[in-house]
């Protein structure tokens, strides 16, 4: 991987992790299209990295909230051990689906035509939250639990992990920068599993990838990862969070259309 590779694959992990359009998807996408070759191992290894990058971004924006959560629930505050347990929940569904299906993951980052397909899944699903009406309801287990389905379907590139799980809070009728903080902390918990799972292979693919770049890479990820958090939650405050649904189907369609044209 080139350093200008790294600054670009930083930059489209940051603002695509929280934007809801599927940062896995346009990663591949960026893959394909600056012609980097590595194996799809190594890349599932640069993605997972990157994703660590933008894990560190949640801590930044949200750290003092999962502080607070942590504190909580070993003092034995009910609300707080309440919402713990409601991130335990809805962890599960994606920890059992990207252990089961590792491999057909590892796939679907090589083919660009199951990519640019989920694309399109993604817009639609962020179209119908047009329909969805928030009533201030809270969270309850039930509703940690479809969350989560929604972020286990999301481990396959195209469909967006943000989309899927703010779609789902919207739909149960959690306000909208409820909605994000579930998500977001939700991510914590997947991400950091999915970095350990990655570290067994993490000598073999640095040496392929390269250390500066993949650093690089990561700094880019981390800052810019900052910037979308917060642009999505100004966004979802404005209700406009199915805005996001004509660029997923434009992308979609430009990914069959490019798979088509190179055959």
């Amino acid at each position: 991987m080139t350093l200008w590779q790294g600054i670009l694959l930083g930059l489209v992990q940051g603002l695509t992790e929280f934007l809801p359009v599927s940062s896995s998807g346009h990663l591949a996408l960026t893959r394909a299209l600056t012609d980097m070759r590595i194996s799809d191992e190594t890349f599932v290894f640069v993605a997972v990295t990157l994703h660590v990058a933008t894990l560190c971004s949640v801590l930044v924006v949200y750290g003092r909230r999962l502080w607070q959560i942590i504190v909580g629930t070993l003092r034995g505050n009910a609300s707080d051990r309440r919402y713990a347990l409601y991130l335990i929940v809805g962890t599960i569904p994606g920890a059992l689906l990207g252990a089961l299906f590792h491999e057909r993951f590892e796939q679907a980052f090589g083919s660009l035509r199951f990519i640019g397909a989920a694309f399109i899944v993604t817009g639609l699903i962020l179209w119908s939250t047009r329909w969805a009406k928030t009533h201030a309801a809270p969270l309850t287990l039930g509703g940690a639990l479809q969350i989560g389905l929604a972020q286990g379907v999301a481990i396959f590139p195209g469909i967006s992990r943000s989309g899927s799980t703010v779609s789902a809070a919207l739909w149960r009728g959690l306000p909208p920068v409820e909605a994000a903080e579930f998500s977001f902390l939700l991510a914590v918990i997947i991400i950091a599993g999915s970095g350990i799972f990655e570290a067994r292979h993490a000598v073999t693919d640095l040496a392929s990838v390269g250390a500066i770049p993949l650093a690089v890479a990561f700094v880019f990820a981390f800052a810019s990862g900052i910037w979308a958090i917060r642009f999505l939650v100004a966004m979802l405050k404005r209700g406009r969070f199915y805005a996001f649904a004509p660029y997923c189907f434009a992308i979609g369609l430009f990914t069959l259309a490019y798979v088509l044209w190179h055959g």
